[in-house]
């Protein structure tokens, strides 16, 4: 590093020092766009974490992930004890309005945990895809790849994430590509819901068959 830019440095560490706390926190988040800017891996996400306002982060309506009891409490003691050492995921509408794609409970950990809120000054690590995920099936897509990545989502949500994602255009094709699945696990989360609508044109492996239930419509699996 040149000595002229190892000075520059130091005078923005000094001025950096002498402001309020929130001050400081968006000076920083200023700086760190502005080297991402001329970072070698601006095309990655992770090379710009920024620490965000909770009141400016909320939680999507689609993530198809639970956690039970006891894994959330141990995802809560590992923040409390290592700390964040993974961001939350998400999009950016604006510099103060990002939605959660992944990291929904580590999203409420650093809000509900009064120690971990506590040590984190109410600001929450957040890294944002690319900005060209602006639809909300594109976010949706995001949201699943990564749970999926962990083996971690429930059927009945990703059912309903298909019909969703189904009603918004996207081919069963689309669907297997973005989400990481084969065409005949797209239809069987289409089966699922008993929409038979949506997949009348469509052949169902020999293994999968809906059958009538007293008041919905059920599937059998048989061997």
């Amino acid at each position: 590093m040149k000595d002229s830019t190892k000075q520059a440095l130091r005078i923005v560490l000094t001025d950096l020092e002498t402001l309020p706390e929130g001050e400081r926190v968006d000076a920083l988040n200023e700086i760190r766009r502005s080297l991402h800017e001329v970072s070698p891996f601006r095309e990655e996400p992770v090379d710009l974490v920024l620490w965000i306002s909770q009141k400016c982060v909320k939680a999507n309506g689609y993530n198809p992930n639970s956690v039970a009891p006891p894994e959330m409490e141990l995802l809560k003691h590992s923040i409390q004890s290592d700390g964040y050492t993974q961001p939350i995921v998400g999009f950016a509408f604006s510099e103060s309005e990002f939605e959660v794609v992944d990291g929904f409970h580590r999203n409420r950990v650093g809000r509900e945990d009064a120690e971990v809120s506590a040590r984190v000054k109410g600001y929450l690590p957040v890294v944002n895809i690319n900005e060209g995920r602006k639809a909300v099936s594109d976010r949706m897509a995001s949201t699943i790849r990564h749970n999926r990545a962990r083996g971690k989502h429930q059927v009945v949500k990703m059912s309903d994430i298909v019909i969703d994602l189904t009603r918004r255009g996207w081919t069963d094709e689309k669907i297997a590509v973005e989400l990481g699945m084969d065409a005949d696990e797209v239809l069987r989360l289409k089966q699922i819901t008993g929409l038979a609508d949506l997949f009348s044109d469509r052949e169902f492996s020999s293994a999968w068959e809906i059958v009538a239930a007293p008041e919905e419509t059920r599937i059998d699996e048989r061997a």
